[in-house]
């Protein structure tokens, strides 16, 4: 009796979540435990439990100047209503010729055959041939806020053996998200940034000609509802997380508002997350506007980037060097193979025979030894050109450093 019973509770409570990719909302929920006959019990409203969450300094850090000024907005973005992925299959058609071979992809075929049945017209018994068509699969990214009747950028890329894009047109294709209900629909020109060009003998493709763009292509047919006025606690998360840059938005913050609202309203909880009170005389969105402007001296890590495939190396500001002595030369080995053919003397009986020479030399040319020193990222910089190394040799020479315990900073492999 009792599995029944909880199998019938567990389906009502499933049944009344609606059918969002954001799960239910604050509306939702407080609504939700009405019907009930409950009150729904939010933290960021209970005085008590947000006083407990937050644990405001009395007074500005005494941290050291950051590196780069800038403002919040760039070095944080806001964390509340998210983003949410949206997927279809569709048909590009008016192709040059270049679409799906119908014998290599079926599922071309068949959609055509379901996409003319819809428009009335009969296709039983017939065979297509069409080779401007192309079955795609359509993405897109819902940004939060939007409303009904906005339209959002998408992504067009071919799933058979179409050859290009170009020139196609995307027909009416419904977008779904991870519930499975329509939030768009997507149709217009494809815009391909690659071409291919093919001849008898030789065929020649520049970029990727078989994924392409639609500015604008899809219309947002239903919302998410995104309740971000009714928010009592905002949160900040940084692009790159530093506890210092974390300490000085929280202390630029509260200095406003104490001037302002007369409050010290954030709290630095980690690295990565400010937490911001909102006052209660004053909107969510005119709130973060007011404060998104304010400059903060942002600070990051000492880190050295290395990308050993294009030889690409990346140093940052704060790099600094122990002084090391540097020896480097490339060990150039030579084996060269000279064989001497051997001739008897006259009348001798002796048969000619090939004696095999060989000459290895080994010589290691621009070996120097420097002292480098590396005080600031000029010294560095200036003291790796005086090697006159190429830049898979400052790549060895980093790495040396880094093993000899004289590279102040965190050595990123890519």
């Amino acid at each position: 009796m009792v599995r029944p019973v909880f199998a019938l509770l567990l389906s009502v409570a499933i049944g009344l979540q609606p059918a969002l990719a954001d799960g239910l909302t604050s509306k939702a929920k407080r609504e939700l435990a009405q019907k009930n006959g409950g009150v729904y019990d939010d933290p960021e409203y209970d005085p008590a439990t947000t006083t407990r969450m937050f644990r405001v300094s009395t007074g500005p850090s005494t941290l050291p100047p950051g590196q780069v000024a800038a403002r919040i907005k760039d070095i944080a973005q806001l964390q509340s209503a998210r983003d949410n992925q949206l997927v279809g299959y569709g048909l590009v058609i008016g192709l040059a010729g270049t679409g799906d071979s119908l014998r290599n992809s079926p599922f071309t075929e068949q959609s055509i055959r379901a996409m003319l049945e819809n428009l009335g017209i009969a296709t039983e018994g017939g065979s297509a041939r069409a080779k401007n068509v192309a079955a795609v699969i359509v993405t897109a990214n819902m940004p939060p806020f939007v409303q009904s009747g906005a339209r959002i950028d998408i992504d067009v890329s071919s799933m058979g053996d179409a050859t290009s894009l170009a020139g196609g047109t995307l027909v009416m294709t419904p977008l779904k998200a991870a519930d499975g209900e329509i939030y768009a629909v997507g149709q217009g020109s494809v815009i391909v940034g690659g071409f291919t060009a093919q001849g008898q003998a030789e065929q020649l493709t520049q970029g990727v000609p078989t994924a392409g763009r639609v500015p604008n292509g899809a219309i947002v047919e239903r919302s998410v509802p995104a309740e971000f006025d009714d928010q009592g606690v905002l949160t900040l998360q940084l692009r790159n997380p530093d506890f210092s840059t974390a300490i000085r938005i929280a202390d630029a913050i509260n200095d406003y508002t104490s001037q302002r609202f007369g409050m010290r309203v954030a709290a630095e909880r980690d690295a990565r997350t400010v937490q911001i009170r909102r006052p209660k005389n004053v909107s969510a969105a005119r709130f973060y506007a007011e404060i998104e402007n304010l400059v903060v001296e942002s600070d990051a890590p000492a880190r050295v980037v290395i990308d050993e495939r294009t030889g690409t190396i990346v140093i940052g500001n704060n790099v600094k060097i122990s002084r090391v002595a540097i020896s480097h030369g490339t060990l150039t080995v030579r084996i060269t193979e000279a064989p001497k053919v051997v001739q008897p003397e006259p009348f001798s009986k002796g048969e000619t025979a090939v004696e095999p020479f060989t000459a290895i030399e080994a010589s290691r040319p621009d070996a120097r030894v420097a002292v480098l020193d590396g005080p600031d990222l000029e010294t560095l910089v200036s003291g790796l050109n005086r090697l006159g190394v190429k830049p898979d040799g400052i790549i060895a020479i980093l790495q040396g450093i880094k093993s000899a315990g004289a590279l102040q900073a965190d050595l990123v492999l890519q």
